[in-house]
């Protein structure tokens, strides 16, 4: 099938069709939901969608599974490497390193913005100093660089009615939600890595700190005090893809059913920690292969009719031009 995306999308040059699927390879692997959610998108699209989710996990490892034997130096100076890199990918000059390649022929095609790369990456750079978050500002100067950009960054593909100016903050809502939804599902391995994803004033509101964080983690249960203070945080999840639902029909219609099936089983794993009762230092939750399949299934024949859809009014205006 990649072929057919990569012909759809009209790149034919070998070297950066193996980039691009390297890239797909990438968001197969760790984004199961969404690389589901992505074959709703018409095929010429998956490749860019492929090639910027693939950066971000890419840079995103860096911080988080950095070589045990890093000769190379430090994290923080690959990040640096990767930027510099970027950068003169971006401005035209060949690299060598496959994703940075597609990366920038995806940015080239649909006119991404450069900064919104320089802000992911700033954000990736905080994951190696920063560890706590005092409040819901400090955590959202993070989360617009490793979350919001990413909406952001998808959109010119995703395509819009009208201005992109008009969808973009929901499109940054939705990655915020999607981001949130995660800190609360990984709590317990954030904690493994030392860090705590949510604002620390808001769980004080609650008689909560990293110490009682811990203890939960230590003894693999959720006591009344943590489960108060996680339900309070699933509340502004939700709120964030409440908005962000009101964006979808924003999109161009190709795109909503995607769009659409990612938020609603992202959301899902909000369902599954709560039907659990916040026990999320005891097992991961998650929504099933059969569930994803289904909500994946119902959404395949919106996608197939906008496409036959676009299809047709392509061709009348082909016509119509003649």
């Amino acid at each position: 099938m990649i072929r057919t995306e990569l012909d759809a999308a009209g790149i034919r040059a070998a070297r950066l069709r193996e980039s691009y699927q390297r890239c797909r390879e990438l968001n197969a692997r760790h984004g199961r939901t969404f690389f589901l959610a992505t074959r709703l998108l018409a095929p010429a699209q998956r490749p860019a969608i492929h090639a910027l989710y693939g950066f971000a996990r890419w840079a995103d490892d860096i911080v988080d599974e950095p070589p045990i034997d890093d000769a190379a130096g430090s994290a923080a100076a690959r990040l640096d490497a990767v930027a510099q890199d970027l950068h003169d990918c971006l401005r035209g000059t060949p690299g060598d390193d496959p994703i940075l390649a597609a990366l920038a022929d995806a940015a080239a095609r649909y006119r991404i913005e450069h900064s919104l790369f320089d802000d992911f990456l700033d954000s990736m750079r905080m994951d190696l100093t920063v560890t706590d978050y005092p409040d819901r500002a400090a955590l959202d100067r993070y989360m617009h660089g490793s979350a919001a950009v990413i909406g952001l960054q998808v959109l010119p593909v995703l395509g819009t009615l009208g201005p992109q100016a008009d969808a973009a903050p929901y499109a940054a809502a939705l990655g915020k939600a999607f981001q949130l939804t995660n800190f609360l599902r990984d709590i317990a391995e954030d904690l493994d890595r030392g860090r705590v994803y949510l604002p620390a004033d808001e769980l004080a509101a609650f008689d909560v700190d990293r110490a009682r964080l811990q203890w939960c983690r230590t003894h693999r249960r959720t006591d009344t005090r943590v489960r108060s203070a996680l339900a309070a945080q699933h509340a502004v999840a939700r709120d964030w893809y409440r908005y962000a639902d009101t964006g979808i029909a924003l999109l161009h219609p190709v795109s909503r059913p995607c769009v659409a099936t990612a938020a609603v089983l992202y959301s899902e794993i909000l369902d599954r920690i709560e039907q659990t009762e916040f026990a999320v230092f005891t097992a991961r939750a998650t929504v099933s292969n059969a569930r994803r399949t289904r909500v994946a299934g119902s959404a395949l024949a919106r996608a197939l009719w906008a496409r036959r859809g676009r299809r047709a009014r392509a061709l009348t205006q082909a016509e119509r031009s003649a």
